[in-house]
């Protein structure tokens, strides 16, 4: 039977620690980053690197709210937010680019739906081409709603991501201590 580090029997199944780690940036990318650079020493913070089950979960809460701000530079503004509530950093800067160019239309076109359906405000019709002067002038005429469905779905996708990182990693847990106490 193999050992795991932490001289636990290994089931096969890596810890939530383990699953987190093999999938994080690397610290000194991050560190180096040149629009990470102007948090100068904020970085050093070990908070800002620890893999738990809180600073991943808050991590999740950050970088999945920034991810829906409809700016460039979200990963600043998920640096920001992990050192302001001193959760893990690579994997909130990280989670940002879960709008990526492929994912933005349609996670932005939902966010404009569903702030259409929360505003009460009539959805219009409208269709983009990839120019500036064409992007301006649609979204001069459905900012309100678009906004405030990526503030909704930013922060419901936050506080879901949060919970569900408690979740998971409780489950996985429990579920090892079960299966190491039936070997």
């Amino acid at each position: 039977m193999c050992q795991s580090r932490a001289g636990f029997p290994s089931d096969g199944l890596m810890t939530p620690k383990e699953l987190v780690a093999r999938y994080m940036p690397d610290a000194d990318k991050i560190r180096d980053h040149k629009y990470l650079k102007l948090f100068g020493p904020l970085l050093l913070d070990p908070a800002l690197w620890f893999l738990n089950r809180h600073s991943v979960a808050k991590a999740f809460l950050v970088g999945l709210m920034c991810a829906f701000i409809p700016v460039p530079f979200q990963m600043v503004l998920a640096a920001g937010g992990a050192i302001l509530v001193r959760g893990n950093l690579p994997i909130s800067v990280a989670l940002v680019w879960l709008t990526n160019p492929l994912t933005m239309p349609p996670l932005f076109y939902m966010s404009y739906k569903v702030g259409a359906w929360a505003s009460g405000i009539p959805e219009q019709a409208f269709s983009f081409e990839l120019n500036f002067e064409s992007l301006s002038v649609e979204l001069a005429n459905i900012w309100e709603p678009f906004l405030l469905g990526c503030g909704i779905l930013g922060v419901s996708s936050g506080i879901l991501g949060y919970f569900a990182i408690h979740l998971l990693w409780r489950w996985m847990v429990a579920y090892r201590w079960r299966r190491r106490n039936q070997s």
